[in-house]
């Protein structure tokens, strides 16, 4: 039987908003991190995948359930576990090797062994030569390899990951995850396991041995899929590409084989979390479908035509879904008629459609409308909103969907926003 090394048992993780409010991020979550694996975590924005990692880690405790490393109940940071952030988090005003040194001194590491032991991970990682470096000095692909090295210095029983490539261009990224993988297999570090989090499909499937998907709000384990039956990592190779066609299928199709469109028209409630999306976004992936010559398109070969990655990608698709624009089914996307009539109409027949659609399928626009018709003055400050949508989000997550449904009221013309006030009107205060 193979090692567990980590086991999450029912873990559930909530932030107190108030006395009698709590932000669920993660629920019920349960799986184990077994010897010589390397497991993906994949899920959109707000899936709770970081949350998650750090709680691997012992960086932050979980509302509920257990965590163990080793049979032994996780109660604080992990000492055969170490973790690589998506940002390179280096102090500028060290080199190289004193970066990489960190750890080891914060174990109380002799100065000696710290050296050698540096040393042997900058050379491993590939950064031989630049020991003396300053962080300003190298490059993104350099810092985040400094940024490895910093993690197998401590010789870590486990590996996590935090989107570590997704900050790099795609060249320096190939080329660091080819050397990562190289270490891997050839057993040049003592690591053990190592858990990846990524919102890259493709990423998942040339690196991972089991990737599970998280649903979101809140996180949840939607699938565990395991890996050893592909013929290669290839994503060339047909049978990689069918496993990348069935988790766009998961990721778009909701728990039960409903659509994702069919789960959100019930959750969708004046503190629903609209998907950070540009309306130019919406009418470019529109303009983009009208272009294929099949109505239904498949999901990754949208994302190749457009480029753009799967934490880019589904919230425009989410949009698209919720206002009645597009609809998604296992794997596939076509524009509905009121698309259509979208993707023919010029500027301002646009608004209108984007205006009606605001109000009929958002709740929080039509909310916002409603309290400023009432309005003798038809002005209303932004607070006021706030306060509302801080009854049902964090307020950092709060005064992100407001900020997003101003961008869209605007667009609309819906209603107008004064940014030095604050204070949303039905006339431009421009004008």
């Amino acid at each position: 039987m193979t090692e567990t090394i980590i086991e999450i048992d029912h873990v559930r993780k909530a932030y107190k908003k108030s006395a009698s409010k709590e932000l669920l991020v993660l629920e019920d979550i349960s799986f184990s991190l077994k010897k010589g694996e390397i497991v993906a975590l994949l899920g959109k924005s707000g899936s709770g995948k970081s949350t998650l990692l750090r709680i691997l880690a012992g960086l932050v405790p979980p509302t509920s359930g257990r965590v163990t490393y080793r049979g032994k109940q996780i109660r604080g940071p992990v000492p055969g576990v170490a973790m690589v952030f998506q940002s390179f988090a280096l102090m500028p005003w060290l080199t190289v090797l004193e970066n990489v040194e960190l750890g080891l001194e914060a174990q109380g590491v002799g100065r000696d062994e710290r050296r050698t032991r540096a040393i042997e991970a900058i050379d491993i990682i590939g950064l031989d030569g630049f020991e003396s470096a300053y962080p300003r000095e190298l490059s993104g692909g350099m810092c985040q390899r400094v940024g490895f090295a910093r993690a197998l210095v401590v010789h870590p029983d486990v590996l996590l990951m935090d989107e570590p490539f997704s900050a790099l261009d795609v060249l320096t990224a190939e080329n660091l995850k080819s050397d990562l993988l190289e270490l891997w297999r050839d057993k040049k570090t003592n690591t053990n396991a190592m858990l990846l989090v990524t919102h890259n499909i493709e990423e998942a499937v040339a690196l991972a041995d089991r990737i599970i998907i998280l649903g979101s709000d809140p996180g949840f384990i939607r699938a565990d899929l395991r890996l050893d039956t592909l013929p290669s990592r290839d994503l060339d190779v047909p049978e990689c590409r069918e496993f990348v066609d069935r988790i766009y299928k998961l990721m778009t199709t909701g728990v039960g084989g409903k659509t994702k469109h069919a789960e959100r028209a019930r959750q969708i409630g004046l503190g629903y979390r609209l998907p950070d999306v540009d309306p130019s976004e919406l009418s470019g992936l529109i303009e983009t479908m009208t272009s294929f010559e099949s109505k239904k398109i498949d999901l990754p070969e949208l994302a190749d035509e457009i480029t753009i990655h799967i934490d880019d990608l589904f919230p425009i698709l989410e949009t698209l879904e919720v206002l009645g624009f597009a609809q998604v089914l296992e794997g596939d996307i076509h524009l509905t008629s009121l698309g259509k009539q979208f993707s023919e109409a010029d500027l301002q027949e646009r608004k209108h459609i984007f205006a009606k659609q605001l109000v009929a399928t958002i709740p929080l626009a039509s909310h916002i409308r409603r309290v400023l018709d009432e309005k003798v003055r038809h002005r209303v400050s932004e607070e006021r909103f706030l306060t509302k949508l801080e009854d049902f989000l964090s307020e950092k997550e709060a005064d992100r969907v407001l900020r997003t449904m101003i961008d869209w009221g605007r667009y609309a013309e819906l209603f107008a926003y004064d940014f030095n006030s604050g204070m949303l009107s039905l006339e431009d205060p421009g004008l």
